[in-house]
């Protein structure tokens, strides 16, 4: 990121954290830009041309009531939802089909032996992030603070492949879901690495559609476990691959948000962001 992104990015992060922290009191413009040293005017600016809403409307959609609203209108049609996920574009909509296919044994036992593996570094809405791929597809995909770090992380996770920095089209392909303009977004392919139990997780995960929430039960009951809740919320927690496979959009039952592996901050963006672009469509 620019230094300039990164003061805005850090701006928004501490407004987006104020906003989860005291929604109950439901701050007003004024108070959440003097939190971050901005006037009200540059605040409502910079915030809306990030998150595609106002401060207020994003207070709305991160909200402990609102979260509950939306599980509860969920809950219906979870079921029926097919393997597709609507992302909502500017004045139109477009479907984006997310297909996985599972590692061999061979490939999972092995560590990713004989696999070449793609690697770059790109900006998004919501930080900095890793994306890897194979020849097949995405194989990994994590937001981070320090590079060094997240490639540490993806070497870990095949730690016999071969990698090689190097932006191809099936990682270009993927990123395109962070911009507004989805009409050169395909189908995007995963290759990832799993037990059986994983990849029927996120499998699951992927039929939420853009803008609702699920809850660790709901996905245990859609794999016919209603008891495996605990082995379901370990499987989201390994999910390899951030965003493009929504583990954000799992909360707790109560309707608190919970944790996230890239962090709370960013998980409550993210649900406020799809939210919002939803709403707005």
């Amino acid at each position: 990121m620019t230094t300039q992104n990164n003061i805005n990015y850090s701006r928004i992060a501490e407004a987006i954290e104020h906003i989860k922290l005291n929604f109950k009191e439901q701050p007003n413009l004024d108070d959440i830009a003097r939190k971050v040293h901005l006037s009200p005017f540059h605040f409502q600016r910079l915030f809306t041309e990030w998150a595609g809403t106002s401060p207020k409307n994003f207070l709305q959609y991160t909200s402990i009531e609102y979260a509950k609203k939306l599980l509860k209108e969920n809950k219906a049609t979870l079921f029926d939802t097919a393997y597709e996920t609507g992302l909502s574009g500017t004045g139109r909509l477009h479907d984006l089909f997310i297909k996985i296919e599972g590692m061999t044994p061979a490939e999972y036992k092995n560590g990713g032996k004989n696999l070449h593996i793609n690697y770059s570094f790109a900006e998004c809405p919501f930080g900095n992030i890793l994306v890897a791929s194979t020849q097949k597809g995405i194989c990994y995909m994590a937001f981070f603070e320090e590079e060094d770090m997240a490639l540490t992380t993806l070497q870990e996770h095949f730690p016999n492949a071969s990698f090689q920095r190097k932006l191809d089209m099936i990682q270009q392909n993927a990123l395109f879901i962070f911009q507004n303009d989805w009409s050169k977004l395909h189908q995007v392919k995963l290759h990832l690495k799993g037990t059986d139990f994983q990849l029927k997780v996120w499998e699951t995960l992927l039929k939420i559609p853009m803008g609702q929430l699920s809850t660790y039960g709901n996905i245990a009951h859609q794999l016919n476990n209603p008891n495996a809740s605990r082995a379901v919320g370990t499987a989201i927690g390994s999910n390899p691959v951030a965003f493009l496979i929504p583990c954000h959009r799992i909360i707790q039952s109560s309707g608190t948000f919970g944790g996230y592996m890239w962090g709370n901050t960013r998980k409550t963006a993210i649900i406020g962001w799809e939210a919002a672009k939803t709403n707005s469509n």
